[in-house]
This record gives C-alpha cells, sequence and structure tokens, in this order.
C-alpha cells in the first residue's frame, strides 16, 4: 500500500475502545510468539480529526504508540476538507503516524443524521474532497493514506464503487470495504460478492475485504471468492488476539498454529490486563478489562459466580487470584468461535434532512465531528 510492504495481506480494524496501544501490543506478541513474525498492519482507534488538530487530551492519548510498533497506523473520522488537510499535516510534521485511514463506514445514527460517517460517501464531491485534502497533506512523504467505507446507505443507494474510483482517482494507495449497507449496521451476512465487484471496478490500488472473517479459513475463503488483495478483521479478533497469528501463517501458506487451551488464554487475559494498566493505569485498565473477559471465555467452563466476580475485578491481584481458579487444562471450546460483538438488526439509516436531493452538493455538514464508534 504506497510505500508500505506488509508480510501478510491482513489489517486490524479499528475498534473504539478496543484497539488501543495495549490490544495492538498484545496482538504483535501472539503474532511473533507463535508464527515468528509481526506481519500485517494494527491500526489504533479511529480519532476524530478536529479533535486530534486541536490536541484534545483524551484524543493525544489514543494515539499512543508502542516504541516498537510499526508501521504505526492511524485512523481518522473526519467529514470537512480543512480540519482533514490540518490533521493529516500534523501528523506528517510532528511524525505521528506512518499511515492514514480514513474510515467512512460508521452506521450509528447519531453520525448519520448529521451526516458524518457512512452518509459522507453519497455525497460524491464532498468525499473526493476530504480524500483529496489528506493525500494533499502527505504529499512528498512515505506515509499512504487508505479509505474505509461500506456497500451504501442501503439496497437502493450503492456508492461503493464510485467511493472506491473516486478515492483511487485522488491518490489513495488502498481501498477497503465492509460488505454491508450502513442499514444492515452489523446485522446479517457481509455480500461478499460487492467485494468482487469493487475489484473489478478498481484495479489501480489494492482492494481489501472485511466482513464475517471470524477464522483464518474464512479469510482465505474471502480472498478465493472474490480476488481482493487483503482483508480487514474487526469482531472475529474480540477475545481472540491469537487470531492474527492464525491469519499470518495461513495466508503464506503454512498451518495455523493450535488454539489455546485455558490455561493460555488465561495467561493472555492477564498479560491483556497487564498491558491495559500500564496504558490506563489500574483502575481504569480493570475497568477496561471487564469487557474483554467475556470475550475471552466464550465457551469455556466457568461458573456464573466466577464470571460475576471477573466482570467487577479491580485489581491485577483480584485478576490474576480469579483466573488461577480456572481449569487450565480445558481445550479451546467448539463454540468459542463464530461471530462475536454487536450485530443489532437491521433499520432505516437516519439521515439530515434533504440529504439524498444532490449527490454532488459538497457543503460540510453542521455538528457531525463528534466521537463515536466507527464502523
Amino acid at each position: 500500500m504506497g510505500s508500505l510492504t506488509l508480510g501478510s495481506p491482513v489489517v486490524l480494524a479499528p475498534m473504539a475502545g478496543v484497539t488501543n496501544v495495549a490490544f495492538r501490543t498484545l496482538c504483535r506478541e501472539l503474532e511473533l510468539e507463535r508464527t515468528g513474525t509481526v506481519s500485517g498492519l494494527y491500526v489504533c482507534e479511529m480519532v476524530t480529526a478536529r479533535a486530534l488538530y486541536e490536541r484534545h487530551p483524551v484524543t493525544m492519548h489514543m494515539t499512543t504508540f508502542d516504541p516498537s510498533e510499526t508501521p504505526r497506523s492511524m485512523q481518522l473520522y473526519t467529514v470537512d476538507p480543512e480540519y482533514t488537510y490540518k490533521a493529516a499535516k500534523m501528523i506528517v510534521d510532528e511524525d505521528l503516524a506512518d499511515h492514514i485511514d480514513m474510515n467512512f463506514g460508521c452506521p450509528v445514527p447519531k453520525v448519520t443524521k448529521r451526516g458524518g460517517g457512512s452518509a459522507i460517501p453519497y455525497k460524491r464531491r464532498l468525499f473526493r474532497n476530504i480524500v483529496a485534502a489528506a493525500v494533499r497533506a502527505t504529499e512528498g512523504t512515505d506515509i499512504p493514506v487508505t479509505v474505509k467505507f461500506r456497500i451504501g446507505l442501503d439496497d437502493d443507494h450503492h456508492t461503493h464503487l464510485d467511493a472506491g474510483r473516486i478515492a483511487a482517482e485522488e491518490g489513495a494507495a488502498a481501498v477497503a470495504l465492509h460488505a454491508r449497507t450502513a442499514a444492515q449496521r452489523y446485522s446479517g451476512s457481509a455480500h461478499w460478492d460487492q467485494i468482487a465487484r469493487l475489484k473489478e471496478h478498481v484495479t489501480s490500488v489494492p482492494v481489501l475485504g472485511n466482513g464475517d472473517i471470524f477464522e483464518a479459513e474464512d479469510a482465505v475463503e474471502m480472498m478465493a471468492q472474490t480476488g481482493c488483495d487483503g482483508v480487514v478483521i474487526g469482531r472475529g479478533c474480540l477475545g481472540r488476539p491469537w487470531l492474527f497469528a492464525e491469519l499470518s501463517a495461513r495466508l503464506r501458506g503454512l498451518p495455523a498454529p493450535p488454539a489455546p487451551d485455558l490455561g493460555e488464554v488465561t495467561q493472555i487475559m492477564y498479560r491483556h490486563g497487564e498491558l491495559l494498566s500500564a496504558h490506563h493505569g489500574e483502575t481504569k485498565g480493570m475497568r477496561e478489562i471487564r469487557k474483554h473477559i467475556a470475550w475471552y471465555l466464550r465457551g469455556f467452563p466457568a461458573g456464573s459466580d466466577l464470571r460475576s466476580a471477573l466482570s467487577l475485578v479491580e485489581t491485577l491481584a483480584d485478576l490474576r487470584r480469579l483466573i488461577d481458579t480456572l481449569d487450565p487444562t480445558a481445550p479451546f471450546p467448539e463454540d468459542g468461535h463464530g461471530p462475536r460483538g454487536r450485530q443489532g438488526s437491521p433499520a432505516a439509516v437516519h439521515l439530515p434532512e434533504g440529504w439524498l436531493d444532490d449527490p454532488e452538493e459538497d457543503i460540510v455538514p453542521v455538528g457531525a465531528e463528534i466521537m463515536h464508534s466507527g464502523g
């Protein structure tokens, strides 16, 4: 992708409250431990372009990278070409990252009703101006700009082919498609056939596919079915940060490392707690680990009382004491695989009044630059 050459075509998708420096470090450590390589691209939590430029303290903390992390990848949420340029130029001038991705995939109603997220690609000129601004800010550097979007607003308003073409024309180094519409949110099945259509339509830059990759074999199948150049992994790695080792191996034609037993999972869980505590402090780090614990223990034998106690863990010592009561010999469960995280139900996309009237309008939506969870 532009100046970046990856050892495997695997990208960790930004997820709010998940893909911070602690989780990315853990994924990289497990890939190195299990395959001997750190080969993919691990993207940090998405940050808002304006908040970055204005140096909001929480946003600046979210952009923390481990000293050994390379390439450093940052994803921007943006609706405004002006702040897109300012934020991207700041990344360049202050050496904050080696790669910039831009997210136009969020389907959350509070975002789309203001004209942000997955609403943006419908406005072709505005979308073009935003991508062009980021590319202009990185001219003369080795920092590539990539773009992620969905199929469109709904089944009547597909935008991905235009979005892919426009991004490539404006200098994006790669495009990624979450193969759902905004109306689907995270429900139902991803439409891999639309990834294939995008790959046929955009031939000058790599095309990455995203959606319904929960196992390494899913990635192999997606690339075979669609011809896409790489895969983007989101919910499939929740509670399974070792998935990237499996993906790296399989997409390089090697056998996948075996799934961990419960003893290994508890050690990974504790390491995650350590890393979160180092990043946030122990009190907030333990609050953050609680949601991960439920994902880690999915399908494993653990009583309701123990799960309840773990959901209230407050210190690393408490975490160690509780997980040491689990059976370390329990094998990885069959139902530990499959969909994870939010799914929800399809729903009509909330848009600003008159949003669909003129797809060529390039007016910046008002009030759309808010922090949100991305998609």
